[in-house]
């Protein structure tokens, strides 16, 4: 069976690997990344390097630095923590780009520092935005940033791949972003969550550079961890440009990504496809506040929704050929009386083209407030957001209550010609009606992988099995808040007697009355989803609970659970028998529920054993295995930089 293209660039970054053409999903690897990015929270991310004990970046080339979310905030303190940021890159050597040279993600993109069949992380979750020229890119957690900083290397586990082939061209006045928000509505019941896209098919040649980072960035929002697209002539002649403009691109490499892209191998493994026909595809409305809430631009121009604020900014929607799109509607007319637009560049080199081809001059003469190359609205912060009452329509990536401002607003996303026709009607409606037509659902899951059935060498120090009850916890979705509430997270004077004792209170009042020493907590689909507070992972440590097993993590909860060095497994199958077992209490409303015979975890075989049947589970490798020896990452980063002392 041969490789997906991301467990080929996976492979090519790994560090010390047996076999990296053997590379499949599910493993635990640990990759040595050519970037890292950090934006504002670089400063949160100095703190866990100190507090690691480093005092010097392994490579002063790997990281990057880029001042984007909170650059219209001009207070003392923000601009002192600026100011130690650009200090700590000076002193490191390390590539800084000041508040106002553009987001970080569009600077990665347009410097050259995401490149074909590279692999770029960035602590931050629109990183899937790099996949548009090719390169993996994925989001890693502030941990993870500051342990690549001191070691130049992160553990990753090899998600599935889901790929999805686009047929036919997108219609005249039909964009990359209701293509996205399309597949947003459309497959919303987890057909690519935790997954890496790949798109495929001859229509991925009619997409223009910007409708790929479009795309490619709101595969985050669609749950995915990867989304990329193959290499090729439209993604050579953006990076000829590049280049043309000093953009340090070696000629020879781009010669090597003409002749000879990276792509997967013809007999690779997908977890499923998905066919889209492009000439289906119409303009789409998502909200208010969800993205999977997906309405054709007709359907809702007909209900007259009234907006008060309209943003053309955002990694997702402020390049060149958006802005153009947006100023074309806008020009010749005023944004509507009442309507306030807020109009962002992604990066200063976008907004100087803007301005030498008149395209500021149109949103000027339209009434547009203008901001700097920036998040700003985006993520709540600075100038523009909504108050109590009102509605947005914006060209951004998120909508979730409360992000861009009062939780008592309602915002809806749209592509920037949808934003600009409705600032100036003062109601949400398109430059033109477009009949809306259905997108057929073509979904084909496949049968998982098969798992390597040779033996897994063991690490001296972690445990050829554990055994243990199994805790049913019947709900998917589970929360971190459910697991441990808001109540105690930012409390920093509770026990770990405490944690142990309120764990799950949120979920079953009952749970730690419940729970005994080496039990297994079985959980459901989707385990740990919503904020990233790594409580959720310690405190049922806390409480004994040996090791969690679900039908699958949110992303997050996962890396925080490794990081902690507590053993997490995906299972579904067992997970179904468990219910099926249970199926009466479960009917019954149990929120909780102990069951025997134990479960049986035999990490040489990678199988979990239960009343007499065997589940097969992807290997846990050298790099989870050392993660759980070491406590977690910051206790194996001190480890391996001779800093156990401190």
């Amino acid at each position: 069976m041969g490789q997906t293209v991301i467990e080929k660039i996976a492979g090519a970054h790994g560090v010390s690997l047996d076999a990296p053409d053997r590379v499949r999903a599910g493993d635990f690897v640990t990759l040595r990344p050519r970037h890292v990015m950090t934006h504002d929270n670089t400063a949160a991310v100095l703190a866990k390097f100190r507090a690691i004990g480093a005092a010097r970046v392994d490579d002063p080339a790997q990281p990057v630095f880029a001042l984007d979310h909170d650059i219209q905030n001009r207070s003392e303190a923000n601009l002192a923590k600026y100011a130690a940021i650009e200090a700590f890159a000076r002193e490191q050597g390390i590539t800084f780009y000041p508040a106002g040279a553009g987001i970080g993600h569009q600077m990665m993109l347009e410097q050259g520092h995401a490149l074909p069949g590279a692999l770029v992380v960035a602590s931050d979750s629109h990183s899937n935005i790099y996949g548009a020229v090719g390169a993996l890119g994925t989001p890693v957690v502030r941990t993870d940033a500051a342990a690549i900083w001191a070691t130049g290397e992160f553990w990753w586990q090899v998600p599935r791949t889901v790929q999805v082939v686009l047929d036919g061209a997108l219609p005249e006045g039909v964009t990359g972003k209701d293509l996205i928000l399309s597949l947003c509505g459309l497959y919303a019941s987890g057909e690519v969550l935790n997954a890496a896209v790949e798109f495929a098919g001859e229509g991925v040649a009619g997409l223009s550079m910007d409708a790929r980072m479009t795309v490619a960035n709101m595969t985050t929002e669609w749950g995915a961890l990867v989304g990329w697209f193959p290499v090729d002539e439209v993604t050579c002649q953006w990076l000829e440009q590049r280049r043309a403009r000093g953009v340090a691109i070696d000629p020879q490499a781009l010669a090597g990504w003409r002749a000879d892209p990276p792509r997967p191998d013809a007999d690779a493994h997908y977890a499923g496809r998905i066919v889209v026909d492009l000439t289906q595809v119409r303009p789409h409305v998502a909200g208010p506040d969800t993205v999977q809430a997906v309405t054709p631009l007709d359907v809702m121009a007909a209900r007259r929704v009234a907006v008060d604020k309209a943003y053309l900014l955002s990694c997702v929607n402020s390049r060149y050929e958006d802005l153009a799109a947006a100023a074309a509607v806008l020009d010749g007319r005023r944004v509507a009386d009442g309507v306030q637009l807020f109009v962002a560049a992604a990066s200063r080199e976008i907004q100087q083209r803007c301005e030498a081809e008149g395209i500021w001059e149109t949103f000027r003469r339209a009434g547009a407030h203008f901001l700097q190359p920036g998040c700003g609205p985006c993520i709540g912060l600075g100038e523009g957001l909504l108050e109590p009452g009102e509605v947005g329509i914006s060209a951004t990536n998120r909508n979730f209550k409360g992000r861009m401002g009062s939780r008592e607003a309602r915002c809806y996303l749209a592509s920037p010609q949808v934003v600009a026709a409705s600032a100036v009607a003062g109601v949400i409606c398109g430059p033109e009606t477009t009949p809306s037509a259905p997108l057929e659902r073509r979904w084909q899951p496949a049968p998982a992988a098969p798992h390597s059935d040779g033996g897994v060498t063991i690490v001296e120090g972690f445990p050829e099995a554990l055994e243990g009850r199994a805790l049913l916890v019947a709900q998917d979705n589970l929360n971190t808040d459910g697991i441990y509430s808001k109540d105690y997270t930012y409390r920093e004077d509770v026990s770990r007697e405490e944690m142990a004792r309120v764990v799950m209170e949120n979920y079953d009042p009952a749970f730690s009355g419940l729970a005994r020493e080496g039990d297994i907590l079985v959980g459901g689909w989707n385990f740990g989803t919503g904020s990233s507070r790594e409580q959720a992972v310690t405190a049922l440590a806390a409480r004994g609970i040996a090791m969690v097993i679900a039908g699958s993590f949110s992303q997050t909860y996962l890396r925080n659970a490794y990081n902690n060095g507590f053993i997490c497994i995906e299972q579904q199958e067992l997970v179904r028998a468990l219910r099926e077992h249970v199926a009466a209490a479960v009917e019954a409303g149990e929120r909780t529920i102990a069951i025997t015979p134990t479960l049986r975890v035999d990490f040489t075989r990678a199988q979990i054993a239960w009343n007499d049947e065997t589940f097969a589970f992807a290997p846990l490798g050298a790099t989870a295995q050392q993660l759980v020896i070491a406590g977690g990452v910051e206790a194996l980063v001190r480890r391996r930089l001779g800093l156990d002392s401190h």
